[in-house]
């Protein structure tokens, strides 16, 4: 599924990792990364176009009328493109958040030439953005990236943002509840890049480059931190190996 949902994919395959690297470089959302995303991420994330898909149908029961939409490290814009082509009722505004210049551009480009209610595109750190009137939000395999000891201090702001009956929608690569568990859901995943068509090499220098930058934790540390923002019910409605989503509700 094309991450902009509604055009064709036709951006270069992920080689980015097929070379051996004598050191691999610390992973980062540069130009290299924006010009092969849509593959990246449809052969790496499982479950990638049924999560992007309900965000849409999640949108559509949720928003409510002179809210806002949020899409907080919105990459290419592809949660925010599902979400404006099934939202009905007259929103106030979508806005998409992503600090690489690289995704901004490349958004603000696709938004500029898709028919439809306009997006706000800015290149912020999402911790550092208003929330204001938000029905509903969303954080798509972004909280990840953010230090831990940030992460209660944007949801608590986020939920602060938020409307009566706003929701936010939090998709994460989880960990597993101890090392057992936590191994066979990477060994799955692994598979699943394999059945991709990624190489061992590609895997190995990939998750290397992700070490340090992207920090999963388990659901438990989920629900308990969406709690503690202010959340009043936290429900799992998608996992497919180490990967997961979650509604959390005003």
């Amino acid at each position: 599924m094309d991450v902009m949902s509604n055009t064709i994919d036709t951006s270069p395959s992920d080689q980015l990792y097929a070379s051996a690297q004598s050191a691999v470089e610390r992973f980062v959302f540069d130009e290299r990364v924006a010009a092969v995303f849509p593959d990246m991420i449809r052969r790496s994330v499982p479950g990638y176009a049924t999560v992007l898909g309900m965000l849409g149908v999640i949108a559509e029961q949720f928003a409510q009328p002179d809210s806002r939409v949020y899409d907080l490290g919105c990459s290419l814009g592809a949660a925010t493109a599902a979400m404006r082509a099934r939202v009905r009722v007259p929103v106030s505004g979508f806005v998409a958040v992503d600090n690489a210049p690289a995704m901004v551009e490349r958004a603000r480009a696709a938004f500029a030439s898709i028919p439809g209610p306009p997006v706000e595109v800015l290149c912020a750190d999402v911790r550092q953005v208003p929330i204001a009137r938000a029905s509903v939000v969303v954080l798509n395999y972004t909280l990840q990236f953010i230090p831990p000891d940030a992460r209660p201090g944007l949801l608590q702001r986020i939920c602060a943002g938020q409307l009566p009956g706003g929701v936010l929608v939090l998709s994460e690569k989880i960990a597993g509840v101890d090392a057992a568990e936590d191994r066979r859901l990477v060994e799955l995943h692994h598979a699943f890049k394999r059945a991709n068509g990624y190489s061992d090499l590609e895997i190995s220098q990939k998750r290397a480059a992700l070490e340090q930058v992207l920090i999963p934790e388990t659901l438990a540390v989920h629900r308990q931190r969406l709690r503690a923002a202010g959340y009043a019910a936290v429900d799992v409605w998608f996992q497919c190996c180490n990967f997961a989503a979650l509604l959390a509700r005003v």
